[in-house]
């Protein structure tokens, strides 16, 4: 089985994502990750549940909004915030907030949702790398 382009569906991902397109955004990274062979698994599925949050807050699924905060930040606190191309910098802060907004059943305004910064790749590089 041949993998996917990382890269493009990686920042395919990154654009569903600052689109508001949650579930999008999800399935653009879970292509990578169901053949991702390294650490990089790990890091896609914090992505694809931090998504996956996002996703539940906007359909008014709080509960599971929490539950998904905390797994995906718990699964990328292991990884530099500069990685894999992007800046998740904003993205885990406003996702610390969030959680307790959805703990408390509130719904976010459109404007309130955190956007990934890519990175150039002097920066942080993206895969692939020979083994990703």
């Amino acid at each position: 089985m041949s993998k996917p382009d990382y890269p493009t569906c990686f920042i395919r991902g990154v654009d569903h994502f600052n689109a508001l397109q949650f579930w999008e955004a999800h399935e653009a990274w879970e292509e990578l990750w169901l053949v991702a062979e390294t650490e990089v698994e790990q890091f896609l599925q914090g992505l694809i549940q931090v998504a996956a949050a996002y996703h539940h807050m906007k359909r008014g699924t709080f509960r599971g909004g929490v539950r998904l905060f905390d797994a995906g930040l718990r699964r990328l606190n292991a990884f530099p915030q500069r990685f894999s191309g992007i800046d998740r910098t904003d993205v885990e802060a406003a996702a610390r907030l969030h959680r307790e907004s959805a703990a408390a059943a509130k719904f976010l305004a459109e404007t309130e949702y955190p956007k990934l910064r890519l990175l150039t790749n002097d920066e942080s590089a993206m895969p692939p790398f020979p083994v990703w």
